[in-house]
């Protein structure tokens, strides 16, 4: 699978996108226009190996709902993850078997270097 999961509305996104400079075969998902549904987050859960891993702790909800200050299971990351877009870290790059959580200097250049060798 050749997939990214981002908002067409962060500039931080889009400013990646355009620095991986994908090929045309890449499918692209507005995640606030195209809800993520079970089965693609279950199958980002089996690349990445945790829910956990996909959350955003950043999002302003999970500021606002004092998220920080209760013990969340992967069920509850799992379940916040589909309740609103927000909480999915972003982007999420899937290049085969291998996935690219969030948008630091390090994962966005082992993203680029997987796609284009």
């Amino acid at each position: 699978m050749k997939k990214v999961y981002f908002l067409k509305t962060c500039s931080t996104c889009v400013r990646i996108l355009k620095a991986l400079d994908l090929p045309s075969d890449f499918i692209l998902q507005d995640i606030k226009e195209t809800e993520i549904t079970v089965k693609q987050l279950e199958e980002l859960h089996r690349l990445s190996g945790s829910y956990e891993a996909l959350f955003s702790k950043r999002a302003k909800l999970y500021k606002e709902m004092d998220l920080r200050n209760q013990e969340l299971t992967e069920k509850d990351y799992k379940h916040y993850i589909l309740d609103h877009y927000t909480f999915l870290s972003r982007p999420v790059v899937v290049f085969n078997d291998q996935i690219f959580i969030g948008n630091s200097a390090k994962t966005v250049e082992a993203a680029k270097q997987a796609i284009h060798g």
